[in-house]
């Protein structure tokens, strides 16, 4: 899945352990035929209490393993005129230990009948029996009491009617509407399963490692067509003129993955070298954005599988613009669900970091086809394995495919945008235990997918590319159509044996001591699984203080964490028990060289291998760790950085850049020293380097802008529109050049623009103009579309110009670009009125809701007010999205994370407070909390030494 983070719009329930009483009377023993193994406890209080108050016989969040699905025959029937569905199922189980009842997830479904038949009563066409149904919602489970014990090895056949209304919201199997030219609103029916929602829409099994093989049969009305995972064998016509889609059996796999949608769109197919069908979806009047999407997708399913070295195993692949979905896109294999924005590209309104975004949307869910679908980890705990694998996959496939699109460097900004979470002590190992529907939610975010991708990428640069990507083909070939865990990867590749050197019984005769388990650097072993769990076990990240002395260097490690200084009493506690096997690499001034020493110690000391001026750690910025160097280490390199700064690689630029300001926060380094780093970027000949400096420069222009310290934000204005004037004069009103010249033309005409630069406004302005007298039909370059529609909404007549072209355009690009731009309004009742309108899901949808008050709260003007509304609107909200998803997580830190006074820290506390109280808990609060309060202690610190030093540069 794309997590929005899974995405941002603009480029920019709970499960309880419910333990009721139950009257001591009741002999529970002798109710229910238990395995040894999964024995309950002699307490009859121990046992939940089903909903129509006979005793539930599991009492575990998770299901017991006695019985495992095999194969799943499963029909559907939507309505979507009323909106609701009829469905049935016949699942084959395995029973594994003899057992007198079946657990099943089930949550929110009206179960009609339940019946079981053993293989003899199939072969001699006995009819079911009839099951007893409970159901205990509390942990999203039925369980299916069966009249005769159920025998070890046996196969049995569990059919099941069931219905139930579609969706409300973005999960299970739901309803998603969308407008035609016309004012015409038309609905479809459509399946988002992951983590936790596959038993919103059948009874199932519903945990990762319960695969098994899924037949699917969908009802529908001649005018709407129905896609599965599986291409379609036969289409068969039943009562009522209504046709009846048969699709192929899937392949093995878990219930996430299973999705059908019913709907009326057009398609665009084409065929990938081995043979794959590829299809791209879309609504009839948005069709003619698919093509990109396919021209991406075959390109990049053919490097995947010459990569891989596996084929892609179905003979077909789907992918779908869903006018309503929450996620980013969603992995289900063989028919693969996207945001609109995530899919669709218009030439006329798609700028050069849209295309960027769709192309890598569409590289990690084709990833997934393997990482996540092929191969799957064994428990939520471990989703990683999925989403950070493909979000490293992004960098491995994007380089590969589409090299002018230059997505190496925007790769360090996945470390970065990590980074600023795992250097607060709320954060997370990336590993961790989760066992509610809650919990589980939330390992949906950045450790899973960027710290993820980041660890991996910097083990592949100390292995080399070459063995990591044996190393990863072995794990996929081997846990192929099962479940995997953390060892499972690190020994993967940790073995140096290769397919040949295999013999009868998949037995590797290399050396084990030597060869299997470690790999030889610089003369010392390394064990891969024994570095890589202090990544993955372990929260936070790693700060390593280089000290020169002489002809060596004193290395130092230590947790690295903002907001708390070295003088505070509660640093030292903080650093206790934490320690990485850190894979460095350096450089110097004297050679082209890349030195590595792995750093397991706590200090350590290397003798640098000739005379050199300075010394730069972090070699491209590969590793996953912050570099600080004590004495005159930063002033070597920043005199390096004004003397020539092309000595130094661009991406080591770009990594003295961010990790300076990061050591502010950290309070390691002044303020003062990370500006005159800065002070190079004059001549600064790297877009990506340019533009990472001009970020912390306009971070601290908005901080200011919102704080109203307006001495401050006037001379940052000011120096900004100086210094940077030679960059901003240069840039021309159109599409051309790299993709990075273009980004850098999209950041600093709208930096410009935001800093009411003249020269910027009236250009902006004058398209605005003629692109409105022309009723919206000029093509306005697309890198500087936003900018003039930023420029046009700043006047009532061109707000309401907007708001009204972004209800009638069927352009989703530019619907993001108009929405952000209505969000910058000076006037509340227009932020009001957007609020209400998202709020109302019509015109602005519900989707779009969460990324439009994280907008309106970086507005100067919409800050407080995005923020009153959550907290006046919350029990509203949480009719909307669930309390654990994205959605919900976005909207709290979106709203409070540019918070930065004691009075705005106590106001988000007592909220959060009162929410607890109500039972309702998510980490976010935490997180959002500790953010606040780094966020007031870099101004106690910072702020006179910002204005000190603006007074003395400008």
């Amino acid at each position: 899945m794309l997590n929005s983070h899974r995405k941002p719009i603009f480029n920019i329930y709970v499960g309880f352990y419910c333990l009721a009483v139950i009257s001591p009377k009741i002999c529970i023993c002798s109710l229910f035929s238990v395995p040894s193994s999964y024995q309950f406890s002699k307490d009859p209080g121990a046992f939940p209490v089903a909903t129509n108050g006979e005793p539930f016989p599991w009492q575990e969040l998770r299901l017991p393993k006695v019985v495992i699905p095999l194969h799943y025959d499963l029909f559907i029937h939507p309505n979507l005129t009323s909106l609701d569905f009829v469905a049935s199922e016949k699942i084959e189980i395995l029973v594994r230990e003899a057992t007198q009842f079946i657990i099943l997830h089930s949550k929110d479904l009206d179960i009609m009948n339940a019946t079981l038949q053993s293989e003899e009563d199939l072969r001699y066409k006995k009819p079911g029996k009839k099951l007893n149904v409970l159901s205990y919602p509390a942990h999203q489970q039925i369980a299916l009491l069966v009249p005769e014990k159920l025998m070890t090895d046996l196969r049995y056949y569990v059919a099941i009617d069931f219905q139930a209304k579609l969706a409300d919201g973005f999960e299970g199997f739901y309803k998603s509407r969308y407008r035609t030219l016309g004012g015409e609103t038309r609905i479809i029916a459509v399946t988002d399963f992951e983590p936790t929602q596959a038993r919103m829409a059948f009874p199932c099994f519903d945990e990762p490692s319960f695969k098994a093989n899924f037949s699917i049969k969908i009802r529908r009305e001649s005018r709407h067509i129905a896609l599965s995972n599986m291409p379609k064998i036969k289409t068969t016509e039943v009562e009522g003129g209504l046709l009846e889609d048969h699709f192929g059996a899937t392949v093995k796999m878990s219930t996430y993955l299973v999705a059908y949608v019913v709907c009326d769109f057009n398609s665009l197919s084409g065929t990938t070298s081995s043979g794959v069908k590829v299809s791209i979806y879309a609504s009839p009047e948005k069709w003619n954005q698919t093509h990109y999407a396919l021209q991406s997708s075959l390109k990049l399913l053919d490097f995947y599988e010459k990569y891989f070295d596996i084929s892609y195993p179905l003979p077909k692949l789907d992918l779908i613009a869903i006018p309503d979905f929450e996620p980013g896109a969603m992995e289900n294999w063989g028919l693969i669900t996207y945001r609109e924005t995530s899919l669709l590209f218009d030439p006329q309104t798609s700028s050069a970091s849209d295309k960027l975004w769709v192309t890598k949307v569409i590289a990690h869910e084709l990833a997934h086809q393997w990482f996540g679908n092929l191969v799957t980890m064994e428990w939520w705990n471990d989703i990683w394995l999925n989403e950070g694998f493909a979000n490293y996959m992004e960098l491995v496939s994007v380089n590969a495919t589409y090299p002018e699109l230059q997505f190496d460097d925007c790769f360090l900004d996945v470390c970065f945008e990590v980074i600023t979470r795992d250097s607060l002590n709320s954060s997370r190992p990336i590993s961790k235990p989760a066992e509610t529907p809650t919990q589980i939610q939330e390992m949906f975010d950045p450790v899973s997918y960027n710290k993820g991708a980041c660890i991996l990428n910097m083990l592949k640069d100390f292995v080399s590319e070459e063995k990591f990507q044996k190393g990863i083909i072995r794990y996929l070939k081997k846990f192929s159509y099962k479940n995997a865990k953390n060892d499972d990867l690190w020994g993967s590749l940790s073995n140096s044996c290769l397919e040949g050197d295999f013999t009868s019984g998949e037995v590797c005769y290399s050396d084990s001591k030597m060869t299997s388990n470690t790999l030889a650097f610089l003369g010392e072993n390394m064990e891969i699984k024994e570095m890589m769990t202090t990544w993955t076990l372990q929260k936070g990240i790693p700060l390593v203080v280089v000290k020169r002395d002489g002809h060596s260097l004193r290395l130092q490690q230590e947790r690295f964490l903002k907001g708390v200084f070295k003088e505070d009493p509660e640093w030292r506690a903080l650093q206790e028990g934490y320690q990485w096997h850190i894979p460095l690499t350096y450089s110097t001034s004297s050679s082209n060289a890349t030195y590595r020493h792995i750093l397991k110690s706590k200090t350590d000391t290397l003798d640098l291998p000739e005379k050199t001026s300075w010394v730069k750690f972090n070699v491209d910025t590969n590793g996953y760790y912050i570099v600080h160097y004590e004495g005159n280490g930063w002033d070597q390199l920043i005199a390096q950085l004004n003397q020539n700064h092309t000595l130094l690689r661009p991406k080591d630029r770009i990594g003295l850049i961010h990790d300076a300001f990061q050591l502010v926060s950290a309070g390691r380094l002044t303020l003062d020293k990370a500006l005159d780093l800065t002070r190079y970027l004059q001549h600064e000949t790297s877009s990506p380097a340019l533009l990472k400096g001009l970020t912390y420069l306009e971070m601290f222009y908005h901080l200011m802008d919102r704080r109203n310290i307006s001495d401050v934000s006037d001379n940052l204005k000011h120096y900004l529109l100086r210094y940077f004037k030679p960059v901003i004069d240069t840039q021309s009103w159109s599409d051309e050049g790299s993709v990075w010249d273009r980004m850098l033309r999209s950041t600093f005409l709208k930096l410009a623009c935001d800093l009411n630069h003249r020269p910027c406004i009236q250009k902006a302005a004058e398209l605005f103009t003629q692109w409105r007298e022309s009723g919206g039909k000029l093509n306005i370059p697309t890198d500087v579309l936003k900018i003039v529609y930023t420029v046009g909404a700043q006047t009532t007549a061109g707000w309401n110009y907007l708001l009204e072209q972004y209800e009638w355009s069927m352009s989703v690009a530019e619907k993001n670009k108009i929405l952000y731009a209505l969000s910058t309004s000076k006037h509340q009742e227009n932020l009001v009125k957007l609020i209400e309108l998202g709020m109302e899901g019509e015109v602005i949808k519900t989707q779009d809701l969460a990324a439009l008050l994280h907008a309106i709260a970086r507005n100067p003007k919409g800050q407080q007010l995005a923020w009153n509304f959550v907290k006046e609107n919350w029990n509203r909200l949480l009719k909307k999205f669930d309390l654990g998803s994205f959605a919900m997580r976005t909207i709290i830190s979106g709203t409070t994370s540019h918070f930065s006074s004691k009075d705005e820290l106590q106001e988000v506390k007592l909220f959060f407070e009162s929410l607890k109280a109500q039972g309702l808990h998510l980490d976010i609060f935490q997180i959002v909390l500790e953010n606040i309060t780094k966020n007031i202690k870099w101004l106690e610190k910072n702020l006179p030494s910002l204005r000190t030093w603006l007074l003395a540069n400008i």
